[in-house]
């Protein structure tokens, strides 16, 4: 394995506290979270205020910096509030606060947190990033619409770090900046309530005659930036984000554990990285683009069909407990029976494939079924420990 001094930060959402834990121990440098207040993802669970403080003391333990979400566009009495806020991620040692608003950036300025600038903030060129670095920002979220070679000239004509998406969901708007939720739902968007309309099916009027077609148009593919990372490398991006603080623990495992895998093994053969590939196809996802990573994305990037509501490799729960020689305790989340097949993720190296032969409950009777939410006991099996993430294996006449 080729360590690279200069890799870049591998930057994971943290959408509530069990994500946190689950970005950290799949190898995640950063995390990404929010209050229940100021951030964009209010569907999210974010933190609360005592979460928050267990989080970051849990961060800083494990070495990985933790930056604060208070990027929403801020009302005048949303001030009222943020002073106490600040106050506390002052005294609990917040990495960073990521800021789109210039007025919040005035205000936090005092507080001397490190500021990143949200992707918000549409920040697309040099002139602009001069700007934002003479108002403080010491990173720059780069706006979606950037390609590497132009985030690669940013960095070397301003001096700021550079920050870009490399996976998850793309949004159809500008940066992010989108009213069809409140237009369709009554929900803003800009201020965390985003009900995804983009993601709706329409009836688009071609005003050719009279004719209607029915079309996702607005939604967009997903990011899938695995490819570029030897780019990313070279172009010394220093900091590279996972998008997905309103997904579940396997996906922030997954995509913690090949991204990890992956920065750490710099230029790998060709066998690797089809593994590496073919994890990532194991979590719910639409069909896979590199949006505006190499150029300019296209009609090319729309996901113009409906999603399918069928994931074969469903989230099949957390290991709670580990008895050497005896048996393994699983917080199952889907229900499992004597001969299906679950895959536990290793922290490192390879995950661990087990078809179970017999199910046990806590009280030790043979079960035939768990029902989501129970607790359970499987047969030992060596190279497993608690808080690691298992997924289940759906048999193929079961997959969508």
């Amino acid at each position: 394995m080729n360590r690279h001094i200069n890799r870049p930060e591998l930057l994971a959402p943290a959408g509530s506290l069990e994500k946190l834990h689950v970005a950290v121990q799949y190898g995640a440098d950063a995390v990404y979270l929010s209050g229940q207040a100021f951030g964009l993802r209010q569907a999210s669970d974010n933190f609360t205020l005592e979460e928050l403080k267990q989080g970051l003391s849990f961060c800083h333990q494990n070495n990985v910096k933790a930056y604060i979400t208070l990027n929403s566009h801020f009302h005048g009495d949303d001030f009222q509030q943020l002073d106490s806020f600040l106050k506390l991620l002052v005294k609990d040692g917040a990495d960073a606060l990521i800021v789109s608003d210039l007025g919040v950036l005035k205000f936090v300025h005092p507080y001397g947190i490190p500021i990143h600038l949200s992707t918000q903030a549409s920040c697309l060129n040099s002139e602009a990033a001069r700007f934002w670095k003479k108002m403080g920002v010491k990173r720059l979220i780069m706006g979606r619409e950037v390609t590497l070679l132009e985030a690669k000239t940013i960095k070397e004509q301003v001096g700021l770090e550079v920050e870009l998406f490399i996976h998850g969901s793309m949004c159809m708007s500008y940066s992010g900046n989108c009213v069809i939720s409140n237009f369709t739902s009554g929900r803003d968007s800009n201020r965390g309530g985003c009900a995804h309309s983009c993601r709706f099916e329409y009836s688009l009027d071609l005003r050719d005659g009279g004719r209607e077609t029915k079309t996702f148009f607005m939604s967009s593919k997903d990011l899938n930036g695995l490819e570029l990372l030897p780019l990313c490398l070279e172009y010394e991006i220093d900091s590279l984000k996972i998008e997905g603080r309103m997904r579940g623990p396997l996906y922030v495992a997954t995509m913690c554990k090949v991204y990890r895998e992956a920065l750490d093994y710099g230029p790998a053969p060709p066998m690797l990285c089809q593994n590496w590939k073919a994890r990532l196809e194991k979590t719910s996802h639409r069909e896979y683009a590199q949006g505006s990573l190499l150029c300019r994305a296209g009609e090319e990037s729309i996901y113009d069909q409906r999603e399918s509501e069928e994931n074969p490799y469903p989230f099949a729960g957390t290991i709670l407990e580990v008895v050497p020689d005896q048996h393994i305790l699983l917080h199952a989340k889907t229900a499992l029976s004597p001969g299906d097949t679950i895959e536990i993720l290793t922290f490192q190296g390879n995950d661990i494939s087990i078809t179970l032969d017999q199910l046990f409950s806590i009280d030790n009777h043979p079960i035939t079924r768990c029902r989501p939410s129970s607790v359970i006991k499987l047969p030992y099996r060596s190279g497993v420990t608690a808080k690691m993430i298992v997924r289940k294996v759906l048999p193929v006449s079961e997959q969508a």
